[in-house]
């Protein structure tokens, strides 16, 4: 199912998540889940978000970064089904850039890669919003739940989750989540529904939001 998705689906910057790396874990090593073509993770390491750069993608894709002499690592395969060898607590920074949605099961891989997250390391990830208008809208008007190619509703997603099931994945899982922000306030992209956010005191905000933002820290 994956093939037959465009390449761009594959290679967008992910500038929205590197923003969010704090301060204090800039400059390191990150490992992205999801890699993709690699474009986001060599833009880390040119713009000096990362020192060292780690990919995990599981397709192979012919005329992209993934071949470079760049990478520390990079990794072709399921991450469900792979045996990670990486060194205890090597990264700085774990990016999951909406990959969580499309594992059979998330929770796991979570527990999966935290010994590999050093103790004052961060996960940065972005998760579809199954709570956004525009699905709930043709799901309660038009009674249709219809799989896209791209989007909240992505023919490949597992896994589908509102604000609260995502804080709650990553506490059972023991994190603890330190930010959470919305895709209204992060992109910009969306002026008409900031404005509509604002003259209605915020209250249907988590109907606004496409997808949401999370940092998150392991615990002790």
């Amino acid at each position: 199912m994956y093939e037959i998705k465009e390449k761009q689906y594959f290679s967008n910057i992910r500038y929205d998540l590197l923003k969010l790396i704090p301060k204090n874990n800039k400059g390191g090593h990150i490992l992205e889940i999801g890699a993709g073509s690699g474009d986001t993770l060599m833009y880390a390491k040119k713009n000096s978000y990362a020192d060292k750069i780690t990919g995990i993608e599981l397709m192979e894709m012919s005329n992209s970064y993934q071949q470079s002499e760049e990478f520390d690592n990079f990794m072709i395969g399921n991450i469900e089904e792979l045996t990670l060898e990486f060194k205890a607590e090597s990264f700085d920074v774990i990016i999951f850039g909406d990959v969580l949605e499309h594992l059979i099961n998330p929770y796991d891989i979570l527990e999966k890669l935290k010994p590999y997250l050093k103790g004052n390391g961060v996960i940065i990830a972005s998760i579809p919003n199954i709570r956004y208008f525009n699905v709930l809208k043709e799901i309660i008007f038009f009674g249709d739940f219809k799989y896209t190619d791209s989007g909240i509703l992505d023919k490949t997603h597992l896994r589908f989750f509102c604000k609260k099931n995502m804080i709650d994945m990553f506490h059972n899982a023991d994190y603890s989540v330190i930010k959470v922000m919305g895709s209204i306030k992060i992109s910009g992209m969306r002026p008409k529904l900031n404005f509509l956010n604002k003259i209605t005191f915020r209250i249907f905000e988590d109907f606004f939001n496409e997808q949401y933002f999370l940092v998150v820290e392991k615990n002790g």
